[in-house]
């Protein structure tokens, strides 16, 4: 790795993008399951690495380890039981996603440059510290969306689209098809 004129190491960018994660925070158990699902279902399919659920919600978590298991990858949702430890934690910039933030367009290329970066999204009530600790406060659009649609969003311009291919341990996969639907078992694995 080479180094910058200050002499401090530079980061060199993974050839497939950062290592992202996801942050859920303030999801709230019997009213936010479904939202929070279909979260972790797009940033699995999308290429984050996890997505961490403030509060934890085990019926989230075992329905994308069921998901794992039939579909492969190494995804998982983990509880945040404090989101700020989270943030703390971070080994990247942390990314809060809001229609309120700077364009996306004006800081991709310094996003891509990341090794690491947590994407921060929030429920209905984001506590207003959020705003203040996050690295970059980016939005996609400045009218009102949804959480997932910005997370799909950001996670297509920087890692690009899924693909079709099935991800490493999957007992199934899809073929894509013009007409009709069609899954087949993965070569070397039982259905």
């Amino acid at each position: 790795m080479g180094t910058g004129s200050s002499g401090s190491a530079a980061k060199a960018r993974p050839a497939a993008g950062p290592r992202v994660e996801v942050l859920r925070v303030g999801h709230r158990a019997g009213r936010d399951p479904r939202l929070s699902t279909h979260l972790a279902l797009v940033a699995r399919a999308f290429g984050a690495r996890r997505m961490h659920l403030n509060p934890p919600d085990d019926h989230v978590a075992e329905s994308l380890a069921r998901v794992r298991e039939r579909w492969g990858g190494e995804f998982e949702v983990v509880p945040a039981p404090s989101w700020t430890s989270v943030v703390r934690d971070a080994r990247g910039p942390v990314v809060h996603l809001t229609m309120y933030g700077q364009p996306l367009a004006r800081l991709l290329p310094r996003l891509r440059r990341e090794r690491d970066l947590l994407l921060v999204v929030g429920g209905a009530k984001v506590p207003p510290r959020l705003y203040g600790v996050s690295t970059f406060n980016v939005a996609v659009g400045s009218q009102p969306h949804s959480e997932v649609a910005a997370v799909a969003v950001v996670l297509k311009e920087l890692l690009g689209l899924p693909g079709t291919r099935a991800f490493p341990g999957a007992r199934q996969r899809i073929v894509p098809k013009a007409r009709g639907k069609s899954v087949v078992p993965v070569r070397g694995r039982p259905p």
